[in-house]
């Protein structure tokens, strides 16, 4: 699962790239635990983040699990942007944007999302 959390270069700029395509919701339990510390290490305001939730499986388990690292890592994100969220059951993403207080921009490509976190 770490090798699906990296920093890439768009622009000339680093975006955190959390790949979560594909993965059950075991897998996104586990992605909740692993990316704080990645987000949290970089200075406050300045994480780009792009999640990636194509084909993924979310259930109520993982549900509650990303809700707490939403909020966790608020402080240092700039902007974060999520790809594949119409995978997900749009109640669950409802509730994890109120949740958290933070908006979650969708895009339908990685390109698209990544221009957008990269634009001032």
């Amino acid at each position: 699962m770490k090798n699906r959390i990296n920093f890439i270069s768009h622009q000339g700029k680093k975006v955190l790239l959390v790949d979560c395509s594909n993965c059950s919701p075991e897998q996104l339990e586990q992605f909740a635990q692993l990316v704080p510390p990645h987000v949290t290490a970089e200075p406050r305001g300045s994480v780009l983040l792009l999640a990636d939730f194509t084909g993924a499986k979310m259930d109520k388990k993982s549900l509650d699990r990303l809700k707490p690292a939403l909020v966790f890592d608020r402080p240092h994100l700039k902007r974060s942007a999520w790809v594949g969220a119409d995978s997900l059951p749009r109640v669950f993403y409802e509730h994890l944007k109120s949740f958290s207080q933070r908006e979650l921009p969708t895009f339908k490509t990685r390109e698209e999302a990544l221009d957008w976190l990269v634009a001032d």
